[in-house]
């Protein structure tokens, strides 16, 4: 895979195009199991994840393939309902397959997923959902035996935690049902709503995306359709948070700047100018940055964890001292040793990330170990004095599609040296 080199110092300007959003596409792909029939998805990024669970839906019986930018995906002939450890242990998101495949056949056999370790990530909550709504589930030998037994009359949950992931599989699996199912509690994310919206263009009866509240009445069949998902907007908060770090003048295209209002608001208090077109964002940042406050991750429409690590990265070029909270993954400072290694004052007290700033930052040999750690080393790397030698970019490359080009494209000194 080789590893980003990286000389760092110069600023951040010009036009980069955001991609069609990761954690968009991989449910919409699962939800392509339940279309007995050709889905075309466009402008669809080659991320590692897309191929993992593109390799899933081909191992199901399913067929995958790329017309250009698009991917077109056709489970009409689908005839296996397992998935197997080595295919879901390359992804998290295969068991988002979990729902259609029991909706689809009736019974599924799926083993644990895998991804990044940024903590522990239960799926405690997806399991209790499918046994409210009368699926009988065994956890046997690292895999979920899970099968439709009776049509409960109450088909009503409530989530005990917003979770994205839940959310998205019970939904994709009452698409398909009989009767009316209610979800409570649930998560909000734009991903969600993308999710509702495709399924929906495919003839699902899906009400509330996007609200606490999501009821869904089932319908017999779901038709193919063309369709294009939202922007992604972690990739756009880590390119907005590259130029604030890196100064310069960057016009991000194809972006939702209502799903980045949080880290919008909080990089204006830090010094950043913006001006808003459609489906533009333009950032100017011509000084140095003031502190980051006190920034708490939270479910959406809060600080997103997803931009955690990059904003960490920032925090510690600017000036004055932030205190950065994780409050859904435990794991997630994995990348603040190796921001240490690079000159960064950071103290990891009682939970709370606290951040001195500094003017500057040095190059130094530094590992990713999850995607969006990884990405907050590049942004540092950028904005270091010397080069930088960043290992297992595979992380990385499983949410950003041809990240160093694009970075290179806005002036930053950046190549893939092979081991």
């Amino acid at each position: 895979m080789g590893n980003y080199y990286v000389v760092g110092g110069n600023k951040l300007n010009g036009e980069v195009k955001i991609d069609c959003a990761k954690n968009s596409i991989l449910p919409i792909m699962a939800a392509c199991i339940m279309i007995d029939g050709e889905v075309v998805l466009q402008n669809i990024p080659l991320y590692s994840d897309v191929v993992a669970m593109s390799n899933i839906i081909k191992n199901l019986g399913g067929s995958v393939s790329w017309q250009g930018e698009n991917l077109v995906i056709n489970c009409k002939s689908l005839n296996n309902n397992v998935v197997p450890n080595e295919l879901a242990s390359k992804v998290r998101a295969s068991i988002f397959t979990l729902g259609p495949i029991l909706s689809r056949m009736g019974s599924a056999k799926v083993s644990y997923p895998g991804g990044c370790n940024i903590g522990s990530r239960p799926i405690d909550i997806h399991l209790s959902g499918f046994k409210s709504f009368g699926v009988k589930i065994v956890d046997k030998n690292g895999y979920i035996y899970a099968h439709k037994e009776k049509d409960e009359n109450d088909k009503t949950f409530q989530l005990s935690f917003p979770s994205v992931g839940a959310t998205e599989n019970l939904l994709m699996y009452a698409s398909l049902g009989k009767g009316r199912y209610k979800i409570m509690n649930c998560a909000k994310e734009p991903e969600i709503v993308d999710l509702a919206n495709f399924l929906n263009l495919c003839g699902a009866k899906i009400h509330g995306a996007g609200s606490e509240e999501i009821v869904v009445d089932g319908v017999d069949k779901l038709k193919s359709v063309c369709y294009k998902p939202i922007p992604d907007r972690i990739e756009t908060g880590t390119f907005l948070i590259a130029c604030a770090m890196c100064g310069g003048r960057v016009s991000l295209k194809n972006v939702e700047k209502r799903h980045n209002d949080a880290l919008i608001e909080r990089l204006f208090k830090c010094g950043c100018r913006f001006e808003f077109n459609r489906e533009e964002i333009l950032i100017d940042s011509s000084k140095r940055l003031t502190s980051c406050g006190e920034i708490e991750t939270a479910v959406y429409p809060g600080f997103p964890t997803d931009l955690q690590s990059q904003i960490t990265a920032l925090a510690c070029v600017a000036d004055g001292y932030s205190l950065i909270t994780e409050n859904l993954f435990e794991s997630r400072f994995n990348h603040v040793p190796e921001l240490i290694k690079m000159g960064a004052n950071i103290k990891i007290k009682n939970g709370v990330c606290v951040v001195q700033g500094k003017e500057k930052l040095y190059g130094a040999d530094v590992s990713a170990s999850d995607l969006r750690g990884g990405a907050s080393l590049v942004l540092a790397a950028l904005r270091a004095e010397g080069y930088s030698n960043i290992s297992n970019i595979s992380y990385i490359r499983r949410g950003y599609f041809k990240f160093e080009e694009k970075l290179a494209r806005l002036g930053a000194n950046i190549k893939i040296i092979e081991n």
